[in-house]
């Protein structure tokens, strides 16, 4: 059921990516033609805007920004330096409440930034935290931290878990998720210090906690919500999709072997189509950005018309069920019982 009815508001910046700003307004566009209550708000430079095609900007609003924030730059610094670039234009509209989410495929490190600096963080969160929605065997499973941050504390292992459970209920639908913490074994007294320190702070934190999960547990549905690092997180995620990527390619290409296999691709076109679908890191759209005070959607860099579509999909449905708030409120109920 919908949570409102009003028109949903998503910002989203289209420059400083991989791919071309206009490639990035045409995802736009799809996600406009398919949601009528959305509008959205395309963040560029004057120039980009006047480029695009007369469709596209008739059917969304234009937010001015004469900067553009590099993939190669320091995060901080760089929002320091260019308050006017449209990552840091987007953050703010999101930070003062003129649109409902925000969707950015730029720099990561000064989307956190800015985010801290512009919409702030819920308490009692100390570090937002990437999380990304992947298939398992069995369905789907939330992973955090994927990059935001990469030396981490146990009490942001515990913050990152309840997050994760809070968003698992929410946009994901799944009842008292399993929250686990991603080990080099099942046994508690396995990893780093940290890592043993967070398992008892998961322990007895108002969780279904289930302990440690390996790596080659997480396709296998070992559990709902798996809480890492964003060291290791970014690292898994890149190289899950160079795997979903290799394995496709290996499958076409001895479907083109020779006259039998090009049959049985044939009569398998079907599932391999749906296949395909399950292995595209694009149909997942964007990671939401938990633990700051609206809703923000990090997408991939390499994010194409697609893949932003996607994205701004996913923030709508954010936007649809209140994901922030119910996340905000798992963290209060834990502040009031005094869990730290």
């Amino acid at each position: 059921m919908r949570a409102m009815e009003r028109a949903i508001c998503v910002a989203v910046d289209i420059m400083g990516a991989d791919h071309s700003p206009s490639l990035l307004a045409s995802g736009a566009l799809e996600a406009v033609c398919e949601n009528p209550d959305l509008i959205v708000y395309l963040v560029a430079t004057p120039e980009v805007w006047e480029s695009l095609p007369k469709k596209v900007r008739e059917r969304m609003k234009f937010v001015p920004a004469s900067q553009v924030i590099g993939m190669d730059e320091l995060p901080l610094m760089a929002v320091r330096r260019k308050p006017d670039a449209s990552l840091v234009v987007g953050m703010k509209l999101l930070g003062s409440g003129e649109v409902d989410a925000f969707v950015t495929p730029g720099n990561t490190g000064a989307a956190l930034a800015a985010a801290t600096l512009h919409v702030g963080c819920l308490p009692p969160i100390t570090r937002p935290a990437i999380a990304i929605v992947l298939p398992h065997h069995q369905g789907r499973f939330l992973l955090l931290d994927i990059g935001a941050n990469v030396d981490c504390k146990p009490e942001h292992f515990l913050q990152f878990a309840l997050m994760g459970s809070a968003y698992a209920e929410a946009v994901m639908g799944i009842e008292n998720p399993k929250v686990a913490l991603l080990n080099i074994g099942e046994e508690a007294v396995k990893g780093t210090n940290t890592a043993k320190e967070a398992f008892m702070l998961l322990q007895s934190a108002p969780l279904n906690f289930i302990g440690n999960v390996e790596g080659r547990d997480l396709l296998e549905g070992a559990a709902d919500v798996v809480v890492t690092d964003g060291f290791v997180g970014n690292i898994l995620i890149k190289a899950a999709e160079g795997i979903g990527l290799f394995i496709w390619r290996e499958i076409k290409d001895l479907m083109t072997i020779n006259w039998r296999t090009k049959l049985a691709g044939l009569l398998l076109r079907p599932y391999l189509r749906a296949l395909g679908k399950r292995l595209d890191w694009r149909e997942y759209g964007g990671a939401p950005l938990l633990g700051i005070k609206s809703t923000c959607i990090i997408a991939h860099g390499a994010s194409d018309s697609k893949a932003i579509a996607k994205a701004i999909a996913v923030a709508r449905e954010n936007v649809i069920v209140n994901a922030v708030e119910k996340v905000a409120q798992k963290l209060q109920s834990v502040v009031t019982t005094g869990a730290k």
